[in-house]
């Protein structure tokens, strides 16, 4: 056994910050990068008249809107770690860019603002972490704001989410009266005072024990009495700390603080970095493959074209998820069952890159795609070709029929819509009888549409006019031999096939589905692509 190797793959830990949108998730995402020293001040997402963009969010259209519309992979080191982010879209509308995301993680982050608590969008992804079981961490932002009482939060994510929490830290006080935390493991508090420092807000930090006088004079009587009923309080009531149940995505670790402020990240990261693994075995059609024991293998989860605008070029992101990656030797894409050289792999910091001859299993690196791999391949240099578990697709809510303005650049448009397409932001479909010339866009929320409009333009230069569609369900058809002329449907539905040739059905309304089912005996339909 390689003891490097093994230290290497045992200091990884590679998380997913998941959250609705405005929660905070991107400034956080900024504050541990500063505390990894990967960045020398962190830009907030709202101050746009410092025009410091946050590192993650990386394309024009995420800054005009202030959201993320792609994920971004991070790295950074912190006290002996190498910690990997995937930052996540909040955006509903990005949900299937996240799920992907999700699968390439071994826990999340959950950031809720702790003025509104569990909103829509957190409670989708949540219940994908916990159909992976993957630990999930809990960080309650915005304290420095008007917040909601702690208990309250506490009882909806458990109502809501039904998942158990067990708070590491308790807030005392909260908006303007927002001091500091207590930590309940060291019974140590951590006392904040905001500091201006070089554009960039910190907090200047003070530990008291909990009977230090200067401590009470500091908070006054009313905030020590309270922070005294509640430690009792929570020592009595509060599920007690299960590392077991946090392990299995049972029971989520709770943290308050301000990643505005930079108040309680740092306690989060050390406490974060004890309650995790690093990277575990994953499932392949061979078993389970252990990160340590196995040669280099990994897949891909996530392919983003256009990052670097003077090359046209297309980035597939691979989790590494066992051995030690070599640059310099061939690797093995199980799909095309071709070897290959992975040309230029980098380490990608939102836009910027840094070109590495090494990863290891819990590592997120970026590739250069020439236009082989499609979301869900494995790469790996075992001699048993084994293949990771494929990513599911979503079915899209939205259809509408694209035209293209101008006919004369039917290349550059054939191009760019396939190729955002193998990214997984859009799915395409043709009629079913016809060829290119009419297009069906499917997308899971209608700002993707938006999104594909701004890239046919910027990056292809290609002008489109999209045409909604009524229909709001597809259906993939499972029956491998089906003659399409023949099958009865409704008159709302329309018969497609995608770009490899298999057959859907398209339905404006849910009934005409069951209808459907019923006038073709033995018709097999399904909500999920397999990708």
């Amino acid at each position: 056994m390689d003891e490097n190797l093994k230290k290497e793959i045992e200091n990884r830990r590679t998380f997913a910050i998941i959250s609705h949108p405005d929660a905070g998730k991107t400034t956080l995402t900024e504050k541990f990068l500063l505390y990894g020293g990967a960045i020398n001040t962190a830009g907030s997402v709202k101050g746009k008249a410092n025009s410091k963009y946050a590192v993650s969010d990386w394309m024009e259209i995420e800054k005009e809107r202030g959201i993320s519309v792609t994920s971004s992979a991070l790295q950074f080191n912190y006290e002996g770690y190498c910690i990997n982010i995937l930052d996540t879209p909040g955006h509903q509308d990005f949900s299937e860019d996240t799920y992907r995301t999700l699968m390439a993680a071994d826990s999340a982050v959950m950031v809720i603002d702790a003025s509104k608590g569990v909103e829509a969008q957190t409670i989708k992804l949540f219940k994908v972490c916990v159909m992976r079981h993957i630990p999930i961490f809990t960080f309650i932002n915005k304290m420095d704001l008007e917040a909601r009482d702690p208990y309250e939060l506490l009882e909806e994510i458990e109502n809501v989410l039904g998942i158990k929490t067990c708070p590491i830290n308790w807030p005392i006080g909260s908006g303007k009266r927002f001091k500091g935390v207590y930590d309940r493991d060291t019974k140590k508090i951590s006392m904040f005072k905001a500091v201006s420092v070089g554009g960039s807000k910190s907090a200047a930090e003070t530990t008291y024990e909990l009977d230090n006088e200067k401590f009470k004079a500091e908070i006054g009587d009313e905030l020590y009495d309270q922070l005294v009923d509640d430690t009792e309080l929570l020592d009595g009531a509060s599920e007690p700390f299960d590392q077991e149940l946090v392990d299995k995505g049972e029971l989520s670790p709770v943290f308050f603080g301000s990643a505005l402020t930079t108040f309680g990240i740092e306690t989060f990261l050390e406490h974060f970095l004890r309650m995790t693994e690093s990277p575990l075995p994953r499932m392949s059609d061979q078993g389970l493959i252990d990160p340590i024991e196995e040669p280099f293998s990994g897949f891909v989860f996530k392919i983003q074209a256009n990052m670097n605008k003077a090359h046209h070029d297309r980035i597939a992101f691979l989790r590494v998820c066992s051995g030690k990656f070599d640059a310099s030797k061939d690797v093995y894409h199980v799909q095309s069952g071709k070897k290959m050289k992975l040309s230029r792999p980098q380490q990608i910091m939102a836009q910027d890159r840094k070109v590495i001859d090494e990863a290891y299993a819990g590592d997120v690196i970026g590739v250069f795609d020439p236009g082989i791999f499609s979301i869900g391949d494995t790469l790996t240099t075992s001699k048993e070709h084994f293949a990771y578990e494929g990513i599911p697709t979503f079915a899209p809510e939205h259809f509408a029929r694209v035209r293209q303005v101008d006919t004369m650049k039917r290349k550059q448009f054939v191009k760019g819509i396939n190729q955002i397409a193998q990214e997984g932001a859009i799915q395409i479909f043709q009629e079913y009888n016809t060829g290119m010339e009419e297009i069906i866009v499917g997308v899971v929320g209608v700002l993707q549409f938006d999104v594909l409009k701004y890239r046919l333009k910027n990056e292809y230069n290609v002008e489109i006019i999209l045409e909604n569609l009524p229909y709001e369900h597809i259906r993939w058809i499972e029956n491998e031999e089906i003659d399409m002329d023949r099958l009865s449907g409704t008159s709302d539905m329309k018969k497609i096939k995608d770009l490899k040739g298999r057959p859907l059905l398209l339905f404006a309304h849910e009934w005409s589905i069951r209808m459907t089912a019923e006038r073709n005996e033995g018709l097999k339909l399904s909500e999920f692509g397999r990708s």
